[in-house]
């Protein structure tokens, strides 16, 4: 099993819409709203490490009003 934090900044007044389309993602296990240079984390699993990037590249990071990301891959 592969997993990663991804910390996400969305645009401005745009942060609950974003959470709720990253928590109806199936890779994505658990997403949180949180204060400081981050507006969001969220916690995605995948069963091997291709499968991580690409669920990160295709379905995270393709959700509307994400305005940039930070991947951390724990190993």
């Amino acid at each position: 099993m592969a997993m990663a934090f991804v910390l996400i900044n969305a645009e401005v007044g745009s942060e609950d819409e974003v959470l709720i389309n990253l928590r109806a993602i199936p890779c994505v296990k658990e997403a949180h709203m949180v204060y400081g240079v981050y507006d969001i984390i969220a916690r995605i699993e995948a069963e091997s490490m291709d499968a991580l990037k690409e669920s990160i590249s295709d379905n995270v990071r393709s959700v509307e009003n994400i305005r940039s990301t930070l991947t951390i891959v724990v190993y």
